[in-house]
C-alpha cells in the first residue's frame, strides 16, 4: 500500500461494472459528471461474462440443435447431426467478447475513466483503487457501488473438481453424459434444459413442490412437460444432503419422501441462489453504511444509502436479483446525484426465464391485485389460436391479461410460450401508461405475428374473443 499520497478528485466512484455499474457510470456522464469506474473482474460484470449472454447463446445453440434433430416435422431431411462442443463454446465467447468490447467502447465514448482492480473505502469520502501495478488513492463526491452478487455455496457441496456452479457450467470443455442440478430455480433449469437438448441426461433435484417458484404453477407445468420430453428427471420434495467425487463422477445423496436416494452423473451443478458481493475488503463496516442480516444494502427510493453520499444499486439492494433491475437502478442514482427527481418504482418490472417454452410476467397476478383491493379478473388466452405461433411449434403456450374489472386497467400479464421474453415488453409499456384492455385490444396488431395474442386476450378480457370461444357465464 502506497503510504502519504495525495488523493485525486472526482466526481463520482463507480464500483463494479456490470449491467448496474457501467449503466451507472454512463448515465453520470452524460449528465456532467466526471467519472471514474472500477471492476476486479472483465467489464460488463457477471451477466456478461459469466451469466446472461452466456447461457442464452448456449441456449440459442441447443435449441438449433434441437430443432435439427426434428426437421423431418418441417418437411426437412438431415443426416450425421453431430455437436461439436468446443465450436459450440466457441460461438459462445465470440458473442461475449462482442459484447464486452462494446461496454468499453461505450464508456471511453463517454469520457469515464476505467480502472481494472479491486477497491477499498479509506472513509467515507475516499477510496483507495489498487492492483498489481497500482495504487491510486481517490476522494469522490458520490460513490454509487454496484458490486453484484455470486453463487451461493453450500457446505455439503464446495465447489470445485465435479461440483459446479453456474460459472463453471457455462464454461465445460466437452458435452457432460450426465448431470445432476441442485435447484430448480431459473438458473438451473435453463441450463439444465440446455445440456438436455444436447443430449445429456439431467436430473434435477428441487426442494419445493414445482420447479420455477417464482411463475404461476400452470406456467411451470408446461416447461415440466418439455422437460420431461428431453428425458429430464425432475425429483420435487427432495433434499439434497451431500455428495462425494472421483476423478470420473460425482454421486449425490439426497432424501425424498423420508427415503435417502443416491444418483451418480459426470457433474453437479448447484444453483439455489446467489449472496450480495458486500463482504470482502471492501470496507462497508468501516465507513458505517448500514448493510441488513442477509447482506443487503438499505437503500431509499432513490438508491441512497445510510450515507446520503453513496447510493447502492443492483443485486446489493433488496428485490429480484435481475439485470434489468440493476440498471434501472443505475438511471435513478445517476439522476439522483444530478439533482434530478428520479425515484425507483417496481410495478413494471418484468421477470423472465429462458427455458423451453419462455415464461415471463410483469405487474400483480390475479392473486395479488386482489390483495391490493383491486376487483380483478383474469383472461387466459391459448397460443393454438394464433397462427404465427403454430408455425412456429409453439401451440402449448398462453398467454394471461390481469385487469380491473371496474376500470379495466391493465395489472399485471403472464405469458408461458415462445419469444415470451419479447412480448411482456407492451404489456410493462401498457402498465406504465394506465393503459386499459380496451387501449390494447382497439391497438392494431400486424399479422401474423405473435404480438396478436395480446390483442386477442385483451379482446377476450372484453367478451368479444374472435379466436377463441368466450368462457360461459
Amino acid at each position: 500500500m502506497v503510504v502519504g499520497d495525495a488523493s485525486l478528485d472526482i466526481d463520482l466512484l463507480v464500483i463494479g461494472a456490470g449491467p448496474g455499474g457501467y449503466v451507472a457510470a454512463i448515465r453520470a456522464a452524460q449528465l456532467g459528471q466526471k467519472v471514474i469506474i472500477a471492476d476486479k473482474g472483465k467489464f460488463g460484470g457477471v451477466c456478461l461474462n459469466v451469466g446472461c449472454i452466456p447461457s442464452k447463446a448456449l441456449i440459442n445453440s441447443a435449441h438449433h440443435y434441437e430443432a435439427m434433430q426434428h426437421a423431418a416435422d418441417y418437411g426437412l431431411s438431415a443426416d450425421n447431426i453431430n455437436v461439436d462442443f468446443g465450436k459450440v463454446q466457441d460461438y459462445k465467447n465470440s458473442v461475449v467478447n462482442k459484447m464486452t468490447s462494446g461496454v468499453e467502447m461505450l464508456l471511453k465514448a463517454n469520457k469515464v475513466q476505467m480502472f481494472q482492480g479491486e477497491v477499498m473505502f479509506i472513509n467515507e469520502n475516499e477510496a483507495r483503487l489498487f492492483n498489481d501495478q497500482e495504487a491510486p488513492r481517490y476522494r469522490f463526491k458520490n460513490c454509487i457501488i454496484a458490486t453484484g452478487s455470486r453463487p451461493i455455496e453450500l457446505k455439503p457441496f464446495p465447489f470445485g473438481g465435479r461440483i459446479l456452479s453456474s460459472t463453471e457450467a457455462l464454461s465445460l470443455p466437452e458435452l457432460p453424459k450426465s448431470l445432476v442440478v441442485i435447484g430448480g430455480g431459473y438458473i438451473g433449469i435453463e441450463l439444465g434444459q440446455m445440456y438436455a437438448k444436447f443430449g445429456t441426461k439431467v436430473t434435477v433435484l428441487e426442494g419445493a413442490d414445482t420447479i420455477l417458484p417464482g411463475f404461476d404453477k400452470d406456467m411451470s407445468q408446461l416447461v415440466v412437460k418439455k422437460l420431461k420430453k428431453s428425458g429430464v428427471e425432475i425429483v420435487n420434495g427432495a433434499l439434497a444432503k451431500g455428495a462425494e467425487q472421483s476423478d470420473k463422477d460425482v454421486t449425490v445423496t439426497y432424501e425424498v419422501g423420508g427415503e435417502q436416494k443416491t444418483v451418480t452423473a459426470d457433474y453437479l451443478l448447484v444453483t439455489v441462489g446467489r449472496r450480495p458481493n458486500t463482504d470482502g475488503e471492501l470496507g462497508l463496516d468501516l465507513i458505517g453504511v448500514k448493510v441488513g442480516e442477509r447482506g443487503l444494502i438499505e437503500v431509499d427510493d432513490q438508491c441512497r444509502t445510510s450515507i446520503p453520499h453513496i447510493y447502492a444499486i443492483g443485486d446489493i439492494v433488496p428485490g429480484a436479483a435481475l439485470a434489468h433491475k440493476a440498471s434501472y437502478e443505475a438511471k435513478v442514482a445517476a439522476e439522483a446525484i444530478a439533482g434530478l427527481p428520479s425515484k425507483v418504482d417496481y410495478k413494471c418490472i418484468p421477470a423472465v426465464a429462458f427455458s423451453d417454452p419462455e415464461c415471463a410476467s410483469v405487474g400483480y397476478t390475479e392473486k395479488e391485485a386482489k390483495e391490493k383491493g383491486h376487483n380483478a379478473k383474469s383472461s387466459k388466452f391459448p397460443f393454438g389460436g394464433n397462427g404465427r405461433a403454430v408455425t412456429l411449434g409453439g401451440a402449448d403456450g398462453f398467454m394471461k391479461l390481469v385487469h380491473d374489472a371496474d376500470t379495466g386497467l391493465v395489472l399485471g400479464a403472464q405469458i408461458a410460450g415462445v419469444e415470451a421474453s419479447n412480448m411482456i415488453a407492451e404489456l410493462g409499456l401498457a402498465i406504465e401508461m394506465g393503459a386499459t384492455i380496451e387501449d390494447i385490444a382497439l391497438t392494431i396488431h400486424a399479422h401474423p405475428t405473435l404480438g396478436e395474442i395480446t390483442m386477442d386476450t385483451a379482446e377476450l378480457a372484453m367478451g368479444h374473443p374472435i379466436h377463441t370461444l368466450a368462457p360461459k357465464s
